[in-house]
């Protein structure tokens, strides 16, 4: 099933057994929890994570996630990526090069334990059009004028919708001596302006560092839909809400086996079996990033992990040397396709050794309603999008809180 041995299988269950017997698939925080500080706090995997802010080369704020637990920081970038309509193909050829480029150059970030790049679709609440347009009103003008820009503001939330685009961070200290949170977050502020600029070139647009405040309002929409109304309109009338990471998490959540209950949402995740084989165009993901229909929020996750040069170079030479094997030991279909294979390897190889670089990657895709009769429909436009993107995934059952993370 789904590619998981049988072992895997029985540990699945057990683990969600126990954390049941537990009760560790609910989780409740406040003032009136059990939970000392009174504060609400994120559950799961970013329960024992801290926040801070340091000041990259330009004095620019930006945050920093500090994974206790594993003494891993996190830094979160965001950017308004160019479309890619009315866009001639050489400029999107330009754009997937430049993106290569970058993800390469990550394999040559000192201490650099994994990269992840989230793509967040939402209907727009309209409350930033709404912030623009009607305080510019004139009060002399024509009635049917200002019932006319009104009645814009009114409906355009109907057919519109927000994408926001995260890229997250995450490096590692090196083993030696104990180095100063003061230390490691200074020396994330000198790599941040680089990394910046190579996102900007690769189609990014306007590439910036989340601030800790921006990184905690991300985190509480995530959790409850229904503020992301109010969390814009704090930010439009005051430049800021003032939320703090402690204060980011949930009041109450329920994890089940094929969902995830928190606050005013519910969703389902499911995580990558099997990538698209054979030629993957640039908008091999296209339908699955758009918005879609019947879901409050969707989030789309590419997760990498960079391999270092020297264990690339022996991983492609290992897959050459196989698939010549396959190639030579076949007949019929199997050694079609093994010759493919080896072309794809060879192809592998060659651009390896010209400076590209190889990492591990998978995907997990998220989506979030307001009720749980919507989980079914949510399933069904799920099934529909993975289809015309060739791709294959399953839910993740008894996980769902880890891969809602």
């Amino acid at each position: 099933q789904d590619g998981r041995n049988l072992y895997q299988l029985l540990a699945l269950r057990v683990g969600w057994l126990r954390r049941r017997s537990k009760g560790a698939h609910i989780y409740v925080s406040g003032p009136l929890s059990q939970r000392p500080g009174g504060r609400f706090r994120p559950p799961g995997l970013l329960n024992g994570v801290s926040a801070s802010e340091g000041r990259d080369a330009y004095d620019r704020p930006f945050g920093v996630l500090h994974h206790r637990s594993r003494n891993l920081y996190t830094v979160v970038l965001g950017c308004e990526p160019d479309g890619g309509s009315l866009v001639d193909p050489d400029q999107v050829d330009v754009w997937v090069a430049m993106w290569g480029d970058w993800l390469a150059r990550l394999s040559h970030e000192p201490g650099l334990r994994g990269a992840s790049v989230i793509v967040e679709t939402a209907p727009d609440p309209g409350t930033r059009l709404a912030a623009e347009v009607l305080p510019r009103i004139a009060e002399d003008a024509p009635p049917a004028a200002r019932a006319v820009m009104r009645e814009v503001v009114r409906r355009y939330p109907s057919a519109s919708s927000e994408m926001h685009t995260y890229i997250t961070l995450t490096y590692g200290v090196p083993s030696g001596p104990k180095r100063k949170h003061e230390d490691v977050v200074n020396d994330l502020a000198i790599r941040l302006p680089g990394l910046l600029s190579g996102l900007v070139g690769a189609g990014g647009g306007a590439a910036y560092a989340l601030s800790a405040e921006r990184i905690a309002e991300v985190v509480r929409v995530a959790y409850d839909p229904a503020v992301a109304a109010d969390v814009l309109s704090a930010r439009a009338q005051h430049g800021g809400t003032g939320l703090e990471w402690d204060d980011a998490g949930p009041s109450a959540c329920i994890e089940s086996v094929k969902s995830y209950q928190h606050d005013s949402g519910y969703s389902r995740s499911w995580l990558l079996t099997l990538a698209p084989r054979g030629t993957v165009r640039s908008g091999v993901l296209r339908n699955m990033l758009e918005a879609a229909p019947g879901t409050r929020r969707k989030r789309v996750a590419l997760l990498y992990r960079p391999i270092d040069p020297a264990t690339s170079a022996r991983i492609v030479e290992a897959d050459r040397r196989s698939a010549q094997f396959m190639a030579t030991s076949g007949r019929g279909m199997v050694q079609a396709r093994a010759v493919s294979e080896v072309r794809a390897a060879e192809q592998t190889a060659a651009e390896e050794a010209s400076g590209a670089g190889l990492v591990e990657f998978s995907l997990m895709f998220t989506a979030t309603v307001d009720s749980p009769a919507q989980l079914e429909e949510a399933d069904v436009t799920v099934r529909n999008l993975l289809a015309s993107s060739r791709i294959s995934m399953r839910p993740a059952d008894r996980m769902q809180a880890a891969a809602f993370s």
